[in-house]
């Protein structure tokens, strides 16, 4: 899979760490920046991170800021895109199996590296079920975005 990542300066050292681990796990990766801990606009990433995954460029995205919440809202701010927050393993493969999930965001500032990077493999590694309460479900939400 290709996985598009990127950050603000808070999550640039996260991110770092976790594009090793996402190679190692087999996948490309598509970094979309930043490059460094000066300080820039959490926003900026959200969108290109989404945008890839939006793009076909990628078939998921991972956002890393300062707590997360700001590239949650942002990425979710994108068409086709399906973010959430998750500082858990649970809620990382959950979210994709039930919700179809397509973008992980994390907050640096929450998360240490070890959670983050087993966090990063369960999102990477869990699929949509495809159950019909799972597709019915993402059908309403889906509909939401369209009507908005």
């Amino acid at each position: 899979m290709k996985i598009a990542i990127g950050g603000d300066h808070a999550g640039f050292e996260l991110k770092s760490e976790l594009i090793p681990l996402i190679e190692n796990l087999g996948h490309e990766v598509v970094d979309c920046g930043t490059d460094s801990t000066a300080p820039v606009d959490y926003p900026d990433f959200s969108r290109a991170v989404g945008e890839a995954v939006r793009e076909g460029r990628a078939q998921r995205g991972i956002v890393v800021c300062g707590s997360g919440a700001g590239a949650t809202i942002a990425a979710n701010k994108i068409n086709g895109v399906r973010a959430a927050l998750a500082h858990d393993v649970y809620t990382a493969h959950q979210g994709v199996e039930h919700d179809d999930v397509n973008v992980l965001t994390m907050g640096s500032r929450v998360i240490g590296p070890a959670i983050a990077k087993e966090v990063v493999e369960a999102f990477l590694s869990a699929n949509f079920s495809g159950e019909e309460r799972h597709k019915r479900r993402l059908q309403k939400v889906m509909e939401i975005e369209a009507q908005n």
